[in-house]
Order: structure tokens, then C-alpha cells, then sequence
């Protein structure tokens, strides 16, 4: 499990899941979840193009990808977000269709690209998946303190000078980065679980956001490696481990927030019984 072509699959799938779980902290803060399964799951339609006219996937993939976060940052300037993110997903997912219709060649390829193909990551793809999650956790850190505060209190970010539309747009560019290095990896329709499951865990338990972007980290890696360990040993689909593991992570998140509110609550209500008896 840990020789041969599996150190390859180890390294790439611990590099996305540590971007996943940064980038994701500020999806789930951010309220762009839609964004974050909207990019992958449309971005796929580049993959098909490119294969269409013989130019590497991952070429495709971070074109349409950048074109659908421009797209959605720009539409929803003038309309309502949800509504710019799913005509930019439905206009991708078309001209997806449309290149595959052309051809089935490269049917068993895009399939991967949906739904991942962790176990058969070759060393030709770890220089540009480190690269691309280079870019991406370094503009995280520059963009740091205007991001935080623009997703937590606008209005006050505005006041300081801080633009929203160029601070959304930064983000999504970065999202759409983040969507190019992890879908060969786990594919379309699960990176949106991994940018979604451990962060949204990690904001249930703890309200500090260094705290929860650390902790969303952990879970992610947590996530990645004991789905690619289960997987190995069961021969059934990554992608499946993947996704449930990030939604019971989600849910012993709730839990855990409903046992402290509960707490919370039974500590407060002592403090009322003197005034309650005074009155």
C-alpha cells in the first residue's frame, strides 16, 4: 500500500487535501458552495475539448475553469449570484456534451475526471499538482486579512477600502486553481465534498479562523488517506469512502454544536433561578 505507484497516489491526494481544506475553510465562510460544485462539475467540459483536439487535459481543464470563475464573477456583478452560477454551470455542462458527442474515444478519461481516478496517479502529475497548490495557498496568504474580512463583515470591509467584486474575483480565480490540480485526482463530483465536509466540520467546532482552517486541513488529510486505505483493501470506489467519510465528519460537527449549545444552556439557567425567585 505504501510502494510502488501508491507513493504517487499518497503525495498527490495529501497536496490536494491540504488545498482543499484552505481554500474550502473560505467556500464554506463564504457561502460558495454552489461556486464550489458548480466549477468542478462544469470545468470538465475543457478536459473533453481539449482531449477533442489532442492538447493535455489539465490544459482544458484550468482554461474552463477560469473561464467559469470569470464568468460567475462577472454575471453575478449584474444579477443574482445563484443565478450567474448556474448559467455558467449549464453553458459548460453544454459545450461538455457537445465535445463528447463528438467523439467516444476518450470516454474512459473524462469518466475519470468525474469521478477520479486516485489510485492511478502517475510521478508526471505531481510537479504540476504542487505547483498549482502552491499558487493557490500562497494567494490564500496574501489575500488573507481583505478575504477574512470581507466574507465575515462586507460592509465594514468596504468602509476600510476593501473592493468586493475584486476580492471575489481573486477568490475565484483561486477556487478555480484549486478545481485544476484536485479534479485528476478525485474527480468533479468529489472535490466538492472535500472543500465542503471537512471545512464545514472544522466552522461547527471552533470560531476562530486559524483554528478552523488548521483543523479543516486535518480532516481533509484524515479524509483522503483513510478513503485511499479502504479503498485499497476493498477494491470498491474511492470516490465513495471520500464522500461519506467528509459527510459524517459534517455531521459529528453538528453534533458536536448541539452538545455545546446544550451545555451552554444547562450552565445558564442556574444563574436565572435567584432572580426568578426574587421576583
Amino acid at each position: 500500500m505504501f510502494s510502488g505507484f501508491m507513493t504517487d497516489t499518497w503525495i498527490v491526494a495529501t497536496m490536494v487535501a491540504v488545498v482543499a481544506g484552505v481554500v474550502g475553510f473560505f467556500v464554506v465562510l463564504r457561502g460558495s458552495a454552489f461556486v464550489a460544485d458548480a466549477l468542478p462539475t462544469g470545468a470538465f467540459a475543457g478536459a473533453a475539448g481539449a482531449s477533442l483536439i489532442g492538447v493535455n487535459t489539465l490544459i482544458g481543464l484550468g482554461a474552463f475553469s477560469l473561464l467559469g470563475a470569470l464568468g460567475i464573477g462577472w454575471l453575478g456583478r449584474r444579477a443574482r449570484h445563484d443565478v450567474a452560477v448556474a448559467l455558467a454551470l449549464v453553458v459548460m455542462l453544454g459545450l461538455g456534451v457537445l465535445f463528447l458527442s463528438f467523439t467516444t474515444e476518450y470516454a474512459p478519461e473524462i469518466y475519470s475526471l468525474l469521478f477520479g481516478e486516485v489510485l492511478g496517479i502517475s510521478v508526471n502529475e505531481i510537479a504540476p499538482v504542487a505547483a498549482l497548490g502552491a499558487v493557490c495557498i500562497v494567494a490564500i496568504m496574501v489575500m488573507y486579512r481583505p478575504l477574512m474580512l470581507s466574507s465575515v463583515m462586507p460592509e465594514l470591509a468596504e468602509a476600510r477600502g476593501v473592493r468586493a467584486y475584486r476580492i471575489e474575483m481573486c477568490f475565484l480565480v483561486v477556487l478555480a486553481l484549486a478545481t485544476s490540480m484536485a479534479l485528476p485526482v478525485v474527480g468533479a463530483l468529489l472535490i466538492f465534498s472535500l472543500m465542503i465536509g471537512p471545512p464545514a466540520a472544522a466552522r461547527a467546532v471552533t470560531n476562530r479562523p486559524l483554528v478552523a482552517m488548521g483543523l479543516s486541513v486535518i480532516i481533509a488529510l484524515a479524509t483522503v488517506w483513510i478513503a485511499i486505505a479502504v479503498s485499497y483493501h476493498t477494491d470498491w470506489p474511492v470516490g465513495f469512502f471520500v464522500g461519506v467519510i467528509a459527510a459524517l465528519c459534517y455531521a459529528a460537527g453538528r453534533a458536536w454544536t448541539a452538545v455545546s449549545q446544550t451545555r451552554l444552556t444547562r450552565v445558564a439557567e442556574p444563574s436565572a433561578l435567584p432572580v426568578e425567585a426574587h421576583q
